[in-house]
C-alpha cells in the first residue's frame, strides 16, 4: 500500500468507522469498548508509573489522541493507541499528544487491546501506520478474551515479529522489560522474571512483609519468655546472666 493510499484509507476509516464524541471531551478517540479494555489499559499505565516513579523522562498514557498531521492540523491524521509510552520527554499531564508540539516525538512503545470491532484495524492499518509513519520501535497487541498476544520490533524500517521466551513473554528493548500474560492479564516483568506490581499490589506486598516481620518478632519474644521461665524453674534469674 502506498503512502497516499494509506492516507486515503485512514480518511475513509475516520469517516466511516470512528464514532466521534462530543467536542468538549479531551480525546477524539471513541470510548473504551469494554471493562476489560479499561482495566487492562490502567493496569499497564499504573504498573509502569509505579516502576518508574522516580523518573521524570517519560510519558505513559492510553486512549489519548495522537495528532500527527504534517500540516499541523488537528482535524486530520490522528490516532489513539490503547497504551503508549514516549521516552525522553517531560513527565506531565497532557490533554492530547501533539507531535509537532512535542519536538516531533512519536511513541517508542504501543500496545493495542484487541476487540472484535478493532482487531482487523489493529493488525492491519494501525500496524502499518505505526511502522511507516510513527516509526514506533516496539508494537504489541493483546486480546483480553482469547489471550492472543503478539509483538513486533522495528528493524530496518520493517516490523519483525518478536519470538517469545520459554514462558511465552516478549521482550521490549525500549522498556527493558518483558510483556507477558499473568492471570489472563498482560503484565510487565523484569529481565529476571519478577512481576511489576501496581501501586495497590505493591502496598499489599509491603503490608504482608510488615506482618511477617511482626509475626517473626512476636515468635522470638515468646521464645525468649519461655526460656526465661525455664531458667526461673531451675532457680536461675535470667536477668543475672
Amino acid at each position: 500500500m502506498s503512502f497516499a493510499q494509506d492516507l486515503e484509507t485512514q480518511e475513509d476509516l475516520q469517516e466511516e468507522d470512528v464514532i466521534f464524541p462530543p467536542s468538549n471531551l479531551l480525546s477524539d478517540e471513541p470510548p473504551l469498548e469494554t471493562e476489560l479494555h479499561l482495566r487492562q489499559m490502567m493496569l499497564l499505565i499504573q504498573s509502569l508509573e509505579w516502576l518508574w516513579r522516580e523518573r521524570q523522562d517519560f510519558y505513559a498514557c492510553g486512549n489519548l489522541t495522537i495528532y500527527y498531521s504534517p500540516r499541523q492540523r488537528k482535524s486530520e491524521q490522528f490516532r489513539g493507541p490503547d497504551f503508549f509510552v514516549v521516552l525522553g520527554t517531560e513527565r506531565k499531564p497532557r490533554q492530547s499528544w501533539v507531535v509537532w508540539e512535542e519536538d516531533g516525538k512519536y511513541p517508542n512503545v504501543i500496545v493495542e487491546i484487541l476487540s472484535p470491532k478493532t482487531a482487523a484495524t489493529d493488525r492491519g492499518l494501525k500496524k502499518q501506520i505505526y511502522q511507516d509513519i510513527f516509526r514506533t520501535l516496539d508494537y504489541f497487541w493483546f486480546d483480553p478474551n482469547s489471550l492472543e498476544f503478539q509483538g513486533f520490533q522495528l528493524v530496518g524500517g520493517q516490523y519483525q515479529e518478536l519470538q517469545p521466551n520459554a514462558e511465552g513473554w516478549l521482550w521490549s528493548q525500549q522498556l527493558n522489560l518483558y510483556l507477558g500474560i499473568h492471570n489472563s492479564k498482560l503484565r510487565f516483568l523484569t529481565a529476571e522474571g519478577q512481576l511489576i506490581p501496581t501501586p495497590e499490589e505493591a502496598a499489599d506486598q509491603e503490608r504482608l512483609r510488615a506482618d511477617q516481620v511482626a509475626s517473626q518478632l512476636n515468635q522470638e519474644r515468646q521464645k525468649t519468655q519461655r526460656l526465661a521461665e525455664k531458667l526461673r524453674e531451675m532457680g536461675i534469674d535470667p536477668l543475672e546472666l
